[in-house]
């Protein structure tokens, strides 16, 4: 049986299959501290539960029962700078260190949802820096390649995923520290909107801009574990109420803006830039618009988060360590958070000013794309290069990142094809706050196509089961079948208002379809028949009820909301056209909807 267990994988999908089958938790956890010990890397762990602790917690559990403990069994690992109860909180500052009395507010939502906490991993000190490298304690050795760097700060957190110790592990992210290291050891890496994970229970780096991000083997792992941890905590004060609907499939027509030729920066990797070009290329064929940007003002945000003014917030976070024990933080720490030190009170005004002039000039390309896809990192570093130089490399891994919490985005690194040279393919997902859905549901599917096996343990991808999507309580059903699907111009009427993609389907065939006179832009009319009515291709989007009135507020006569049937018999609303309004209209049934309407034009 031992044999068998040090073949499986622990990603969700795989071992909760296994648990129906009989499996039992306290097997998976021995089978945890065996890879432990065989990986020989005391890097990983700072603290390390005992096993008959960790068991003990496991026969507590409740009957095996996914669908109200989904995370039931799953072990799983906690960066230091995240307190679980009863053990030490670090921040990879022994002096700092402090045992924690209670689990922080998403360390018991996780624990709640029946996953079993293994321990705590090691980082960068207090999450500065985005090598993995900045430590007291041993470095942890990059899961694929033990030269390389392993990526921080969530260093610890990203090798056990990757090595398959645990099914996932937390990190937190305010640079780039849940997606760096993520690229590195070829995992996922989700960093959520801001305030849609507690940040109570953690230190922080800087507080204005710090999320706890996941790291897993797959995408819908990811999703699994952000959908037990995005509870609105209202005694944190950044906290704000998430999205978190169950796992869907991507809009068939997105549009992906993408750094442009002339402003992509890879630092002379030809490797990292022809496996970008090929991500491009395989978003392309999925039926994507792929559109290029000048990503210069994206840049200029990413250098205030270190030559500006939350650089005093990383001081305001160890202030008291630095009064009272300065030598117990490493040099290179204190370099970096002494820069705060030459700041004063009208820099921080100036910064903010500057960072809102720049978020103007990139709120264009974000109102015209779904959603923004870029390098993880422009390249790779070894250990060997940051001792020549601790503070270059660990910028410029940071390219792609640093700017995205300053914007408000959320993001998520996708594990992609080996480059040419074998390293980890790897792309990072971006979109506006809330949209965090849109991209698991892209990312699944471009982890799918890509194929990757799952870090650095070998096993395939498990199968996608990503059913349709239904509605949550709080949300309506809407049918849409012209210029409101999704890459047509309507669109950001429901995104703007976070509706989301549910399913592409046909209504029954009881309707004509014509091209109502006017515009722009051009819109359909779908009236109800007794006799020669066809089906109609529409897609579902559900859109919060507290929304619902100012989107009918924007559709003009002579439509109006009534119920369409679907081709499989179910009921849902839509936009039905007066009998009036079709006088002037052309009929385009026979095109069978209005996509293949436009491509007749």
């Amino acid at each position: 049986m031992t044999g068998d267990l040090g073949q499986l994988s622990f990603d969700i999908v795989t071992l909760q299959a296994a648990y129906a089958a009989g499996l039992a938790p306290a097997q998976v956890v021995a089978e945890a501290y065996r890879r432990i010990a065989a990986a020989e890397d005391p890097g990983i762990f700072i603290t390390l539960r005992p096993m008959d602790e960790v068991l003990a917690e496991v026969l507590a559990l409740p009957p095996f029962d996914p669908a109200r403990h989904p995370l039931w069994g799953l072990p799983f690992a906690i960066k230091d700078n995240i307190d679980l109860a009863g053990q030490p909180t670090t921040a990879a500052c022994p002096a700092f260190g402090h045992v924690a009395a209670d689990d922080a507010f998403a360390v018991a939502a996780l624990r709640q949802a029946g996953a079993i906490a293994l321990g705590k991993t090691n980082l960068d000190q207090f999450a500065t820096g985005l090598v993995g490298v900045r430590t007291p304690y041993p470095v942890p050795r990059n899961a694929i390649d033990p030269a390389i760097v392993p990526g921080g700060s969530s260093s610890g957190s990203a090798v056990a995923v990757a090595r398959g110790i645990v099914s996932f592990a937390l990190g937190t992210d305010t640079a780039g520290s849940g997606r760096v290291p993520a690229a590195l050891n070829n995992i996922v890496g989700l960093k959520p909107t801001l305030g849609a994970i507690s940040a109570s229970g953690v230190v922080p780096a800087c507080r204005t801009l710090d999320t706890i991000s996941i790291f897993a083997l797959t995408v819908p792992d990811a999703w699994t574990v952000y959908r037990a941890a995005a509870r609105f905590d209202p005694a944190d004060a950044y906290a704000r109420p998430a999205v978190a609907p169950p796992l869907g499939a991507p809009p068939p027509s997105l549009t992906i803006a993408v750094p442009d030729t002339a402003s992509r920066l890879f630092f002379g990797d030809a490797a990292q830039a022809a496996s970008f070009e090929a991500t491009l290329e395989m978003l392309r064929k999925s039926g994507a618009r792929v559109t290029e940007v000048d990503f210069t003002p994206f840049y200029d945000v990413a250098r205030m988060l270190y030559d500006g003014a939350w650089v005093a917030e990383r001081r305001v976070a160890i202030d008291a360590m630095l009064a009272r024990d300065p030598d117990a933080i490493l040099p290179v720490t204190r370099q970096i958070v002494g820069h705060a030190d030459t700041l004063s009170a009208a820099d921080a005004f100036r910064g903010f000013y500057r960072l809102a002039e720049l978020k103007r000039q990139v709120a264009p390309i974000l109102s015209k794309a779904d959603l923004l896809c870029v390098p993880t990192i422009p390249t790779f570093y070894t250990v060997a290069d940051l001792v020549a130089d601790p503070v270059g490399p660990n910028a410029r891994l940071g390219t792609y990142t640093n700017f995205v919490n300053l914007l408000d985005l959320c993001g998520l690194a996708v594990p992609v094809a080996p480059r040419s040279d074998g390293r980890p393919g790897s792309v990072t997902l971006l979109a506006t706050a809330g949209r965090d859905a849109l991209l698991a549901a892209v990312g699944t599917s471009l982890q799918g196509t890509a194929g990757a096996p799952l870090g650095a343990t070998g096993c395939p991808l498990p199968p996608p089961c990503v059913p349709p999507a239904g509605p949550m309580p709080d949300e309506m059903t809407l049918v849409v079948m012209g210029a409101h699907m999704s890459g047509l111009p309507l669109n950001t009427q429901l995104t703007a208002r976070r509706g989301r993609f549910l399913e592409a389907t046909h209504t029954a065939p009881a309707y004509r379809f014509y091209a109502l006179a006017g515009g722009p832009p051009a819109r359909p009319g779908l009236l109800r028949v007794t006799q020669g009515g066809v089906a109609i291709a529409v897609e579902l989007w559900a859109l919060p009820r507290t929304e619902v009135g100012g989107f009918l507020a924007e559709i003009p006569a002579p439509l109006g909301l009534g119920t369409l049937e679907l081709a499989d018999g179910r009921t849902a609303k839509g936009f039905l056209v007066e009998a009036s309004g079709t006088e002037g209209a052309t009929d385009i049934s026979h095109h069978g909807g209005w996509r293949a309407y436009l491509a007749s034009r």
